[in-house]
């Protein structure tokens, strides 16, 4: 039970005069005595919270900055109306609102409260605690409550970079051949034979064709198909570094998940490790349809983890992974230390057998420092941010000497540079 501050107040209203013109006991009994009698009739006559029936429906799910909608109902079975305010708590990185309810319930009825949620952060987040304060016809007493009303909502990643996915699939498709100009389809894979139209290159000319056949048959190509892809997320400590308002790893992420759309609807199969020193999630084997589902699914709840990445465990589990040839893109960093002490010396181990191709989120900021002038501290600051260029850059032919494809990019270039780049090998023939 609670009071309220009506019921503070008569008892203050009442008190004054007591203590003005006769302050005593008796005095203070005779103005509380009805008060206290009032109050117990109103907590007698207030609706039970305990019998109350609670329940949710609406969203389990909700991309990273969408709304969420959750639908509280709540049923008064009691003979007497239900007269309550409602607290519906959620976590604060949820963003509900609102979470207080006022409410009215004839006896016998039901009324239902929503809540909105605006998550500020990926992952699952589950509701609290249901309190009810019921009152009674003179607002002086509440009988109050509370109840377990469990609700997860999962807030997937956002797939900011979907918006780079039309044209890059129209890219895809003039690889295949397939736009309306005249264009030979680019790859390394026989698709068919046409006639032969002025303009053609005359070393796609099938010779033998031609001889079955009255006019001149050239071949046409397409980009290998059916090939494997390994996304592999690093989620050690040095994807926990923020650029810009998210961590490097919610990057990576957004960059893995328009590249295994694009792979997918080139008619590639791909597969997804999230590993440091263990693996966190692992999605193999899913079709085209079912793919980006299970990816945002397992991506949801993966969050960097402060220690040093494993980079023989990786490099173990990849391999374990991916047992035949295929495209394995590592999602990690270009920093100095943890390539040349933890990559480098297992990087054979994946070349040997695989195409490799890393992928690395550059800080925009450092790119600014490096055109700072006018200061001291300005230029400072420019030489430092050169130095750690003239590093990342390092590391990178280094790699690549190793015959590996690197990427290195700001948050919003990573996504749409790693589409080309796996264009670019499959235009090749690598993969």
């Amino acid at each position: 039970m609670a009071l309220t501050g009506r019921a503070a107040l008569l008892a203050a209203l009442g008190s004054l005069p007591v203590g003005l013109w006769d302050p005593s006991w008796t005095g203070l009994l005779a103005v509380n005595a009805p008060l206290a009698i009032a109050c117990a009739c109103d907590f007698a006559l207030a609706a039970p919270v305990r019998r109350l029936g609670l329940s949710r429906t609406g969203d389990t799910s909700a991309r990273l900055g969408e709304p969420a909608d959750i639908t509280l109902t709540v049923t008064n079975p009691s003979r007497r109306p239900l007269r309550a305010q409602l607290r519906d708590a959620w976590p604060p990185s949820t963003g509900a609102e609102p979470t207080r309810h006022r409410l009215t319930i004839p006896p016998g009825e039901r009324r239902r409260t929503t809540t909105r949620l605006r998550p500020t952060r990926r992952g699952d987040h589950q509701a609290d605690r249901v309190t009810l304060r019921s009152y009674g016809p003179l607002g002086l007493l509440t009988r109050q409550g509370t109840h377990k009303v469990p609700w997860t909502v999962r807030v997937l990643p956002p797939f900011t970079s979907r918006k780079h996915l039309p044209s890059k699939l129209a890219r895809l498709r003039e690889l295949d051949g397939r736009t309306s100009v005249l264009t030979r389809g680019e790859g390394t894979e026989f698709d068919s034979l046409r006639e032969y139209v002025p303009g053609d290159d005359t070393r796609s000319i099938d010779w033998r064709a031609t001889a079955r056949q009255t006019t001149v048959a050239v071949r046409t190509w397409r980009p290998e198909r059916d090939r494997h892809i390994l996304l592999v997320l690093d989620t050690g400590r040095t994807s926990a570094g923020r650029v810009g308002d998210a961590p490097r790893l919610d990057a990576s992420m957004d960059a893995a998940l328009l590249l295994a759309a694009l792979a997918s609807r080139a008619g590639d199969r791909v597969d997804l490790l999230a590993y440091d020193r263990r693996v966190r999630a692992l999605v193999q084997g899913r079709t085209a349809a079912d793919l980006l589902p299970s990816l945002v699914n397992a991506m949801a709840t993966l969050e960097p983890e402060l220690i040093e990445t494993d980079a023989r465990g990786l490099t173990t589990t990849a391999l374990r992974t991916a047992p035949r040839r295929s495209l394995i893109v590592l999602l990690t960093t270009l920093d100095a230390a943890p390539v040349e002490e933890g990559l480098l010396p297992v990087l054979p181990q994946l070349t040997q057998r695989h195409t490799v191709l890393i992928a690395s989120v550059a800080d925009p900021h450092v790119a600014e420092m490096s055109q700072s002038r006018g200061t001291i501290d300005a230029v400072y600051e420019a030489a430092a941010a050169a130095q750690a260029q003239s590093e990342r850059h390092r590391t990178s032919e280094q790699l690549r000497r190793h015959g590996v494809t690197v990427v290195d990019a700001t948050p919003d270039e990573l996504a749409p540079a790693l589409a080309d780049a796996y264009l670019a090998l499959k235009t090749a023939g690598r993969l």
